[in-house]
């Protein structure tokens, strides 16, 4: 990216943050349903490669139907943004009331039994707001780990807006936050990790909509390092204001087998569970990019519209 592209973009964030936020919910909603339709009717890479997700999730989709799904993807993909520059004016009565989550007592029991937690979803709703809910409503700190982008500028707005949400953020790059993660995991604390797309070399293999890709390793192997319940967690949106959620119950740890076989079968279960979630709400599952292994041995593509 060049150096102007780079200022373009960190602008176009900042002008989102400081602007957005500003607006009265029922104008910044609108403004986000006429970008997404904007961009959609422009059918470029990220809505063409969200049709092409969509039609491994939905084989049976028409044509017709594909673009109805993508139409409806970038809505709720411009709602995730819009919520998310408006996230650090809401107060914490909008944060505690805008997130109605299903089964949280898989996340309550496992904090109060002092053997941490991990939970891991995929790129569903909005998992910031999830994040906020959770630092808000259940008084909970927790860390996470963002892709190092570029920009270095648009990388720490991106840190400091959400350690102003109350989480601790880890950059993915480098080998110390593992160590940080299973750290905070020994000491009973709350680790929340984005885990349906492998950013790194050592991905486990998973089938996925019955096709073969790629999820990180590390929400599994740290479950089995510490001894933490992993939890898989799905996000949605309805027609109302509140986003939905579930916790869905423990992915356990194989009483036998090498610690690449454990991690193999975990991070499978992870990955069905994905897929229940994704399969109920196919248009919230905000994936812009090239996911499956076959797409990925086509051409390399550089990442497109994802929200890090």
């Amino acid at each position: 990216m060049s150096s102007l592209q780079d200022r373009l973009t960190d602008g176009a964030y900042a002008l989102g943050w400081s602007t957005v936020k500003k607006l009265p919910e029922p104008v910044a909603v609108r403004l986000g349903r006429t970008i997404a339709d904007l961009a959609w009717k422009q059918r470029g890479k990220g809505v063409r490669r969200l049709e092409s997700n969509y039609a491994r999730v939905v084989p049976d989709a028409t044509p017709e139907r594909l673009a109805e799904l993508s139409r409806a993807g970038m809505r709720s993909y411009l709602r995730y943004w819009m919520e998310s520059f408006r996230l650090p004016a809401w107060s914490e009565e909008r944060v505690r009331t805008g997130f109605d989550v299903k089964d949280v007592h898989h996340l309550t029991d496992g904090l109060a039994s002092g053997k941490g937690v991990i939970l891991a979803l995929p790129h569903l709703g909005n998992w910031d707001l999830a994040g906020a809910w959770v630092t808000t409503a259940l008084k909970t700190p927790f860390t996470t780990v963002a892709e190092r982008l570029k920009p270095e500028s648009l990388y720490d707005r991106f840190v400091a807006y959400r350690e102003g949400l109350g989480m601790e953020v880890l950059a993915h790059t480098g080998s110390s936050a593992f160590g940080t993660l299973a750290r905070r995991l020994r000491d009973g604390g709350l680790v929340c990790l984005v885990a349906d797309r492998d950013l790194s070399a050592s991905g486990v293999e998973v089938k996925f909509f019955g096709e073969a890709t790629r999820m990180p390793a590390g929400p599994a192997l740290l479950a089995q390092q510490t001894g933490a319940l992993l939890l898989p967690v799905t996000l949605w949106y309805d027609d109302s204001p509140v986003m939905q959620g579930r916790i869905h119950p423990p992915v356990d740890v194989p009483e036998t087998g090498t610690r690449t076989e454990k991690t193999s079968v975990m991070t499978q279960a992870l990955a069905d569970a994905f897929a229940t979630g994704i399969a109920d709400h196919p248009e919230d599952w905000h994936m812009l990019q090239r996911l499956w292994l076959a797409d990925l041995e086509l051409r390399p593509e550089p990442a497109e519209g994802e929200g890090p």
